[in-house]
């Protein structure tokens, strides 16, 4: 397989992700999510979509180009796939326990353990492929400031 096909593959995945947490999170969206109380910096809903769409297009293309490299370093580059994927799966995990279970506070707990294993996913990434790490960079932001909201709307709901 070519770098291409590889980087579709993992588009594919990420995007199927992507998806199955907002059939999570759109019912919650419509009904519980508008009462809760949100601090000041709380995003407008509209932005989240394409914010996401955005990260998983970066991640698959960071994945892509880290698969690519499995013939000069399988062992690495499995084990930072495994890392990617672990990352991938806590990803949709969070959505269903904020927005399915409506538990901000178990979401926190995730989301700490996301945000740590996509830190993990960067630091594997970066000495595999330079550029691959980078576009990590702006979901680690994200996640950290997501992280902040839950945290945000957690304590003014409790």
């Amino acid at each position: 397989m070519n770098k291409i096909v590889k980087i579709t593959i993992a588009l594919i995945v990420c995007l199927m992700v992507g998806y199955s947490a907002s059939v999570v999170t759109r019912p919650s969206v419509e009904s519980w999510y508008p009462t809760l109380i949100k601090p000041i910096f709380n995003p407008p809903n509209w932005i989240f979509m394409p914010m996401w769409t955005l990260l998983y297009i970066l991640m698959a293309v960071a994945a892509g180009l880290v698969w690519d490299k499995i013939k000069e370093q399988n062992a690495e580059v499995k084990k930072a796939l495994a890392f990617f994927l672990i990352q991938l799966t806590l990803n949709a995990i969070w959505s269903y326990l904020f927005f399915g279970l409506k538990n901000p506070m178990l979401a926190l707990i995730e989301i700490t353990l996301l945000w740590l294993m996509i830190y993990e996913t960067y630091l594997k990434f970066v000495k595999i492929n330079k550029i691959a790490g980078y576009l990590l960079i702006p979901y680690l932001a994200w996640v950290a400031f997501a992280a902040v909201l839950n945290a945000s709307i957690w304590w003014l709901n409790k």
